[in-house]
């Protein structure tokens, strides 16, 4: 599932099983990115805590699809198929409409932002993004004039900014790993908004 030593749940103690027992998800599933935390638990912690507050907080103004829409773009283009299947998978659950989601993953996988069927004003969130994950030293002020002129405001652009930050995170964690999807239950979330402490995947 990794390449290094983790810690099945059956087998947590302490700290890592009070973890464990917050994130699992139905008949105690931990996904694999997770469970690569297992030696060190407090960095478990600090992943999920940045997760939970970056992608799934009733604070975001964003809508959920279109936050979980751009992590599967960072994750395509950090060549992270993990991150990019888990991510797509809640994505189009959010949505709620397997045509038009089939129809923006083929527009991603082909590498053009401009051709995803959504708003004029998430693709730019898309093309901000790949800006921002491909050429990060590149990034001028007017990348974020572009957003507000698309009708983004400043706190939305706050949430653009820190979902395409931490799925660069996540797709480093999962690729330097070799974390696989086997055994994880594709495209679970933590479902409550509301509790930025719940993070239960069931």
């Amino acid at each position: 599932m990794s390449w290094i030593t983790t810690v099945p749940f059956e087998s947590a103690t302490g700290k890592l099983r009070r973890l464990y027992e917050r994130i699992a998800g139905p008949g105690d599933n931990v996904d694999n990115i997770m469970m690569a935390h297992s030696l060190r638990p407090h960095t478990m912690e600090g992943h999920m805590a940045l997760y939970k507050h970056v992608l799934h907080h009733s604070g975001n103004t964003v809508p959920k699809w279109v936050l979980e829409l751009l992590g599967v773009w960072v994750s395509h283009l950090n060549g992270c198929a993990y991150c990019e299947d888990h991510h797509f998978a809640g994505m189009a659950r959010l949505l709620g409409d397997p045509a038009q989601a089939e129809a923006i993953r083929a527009a991603l996988r082909a590498g053009d932002p401009d051709a995803v069927p959504v708003a004029p004003d998430q693709q730019g969130a898309l093309r901000y993004a790949q800006k921002l994950t491909q050429a990060p030293a590149d990034m001028v002020e007017a990348d974020v004039a572009a957003l507000r002129a698309a009708g983004f405001d400043d706190g939305q652009i706050l949430e653009i900014n820190q979902v395409v930050s931490y799925f660069a995170y996540a797709n480093r964690t999962v690729l330097g790993l070799g974390c696989s999807t086997e055994g994880d239950i594709i495209g679970l979330s933590p479902g409550n908004s509301e509790d930025p402490e719940d993070w239960s995947h069931r």
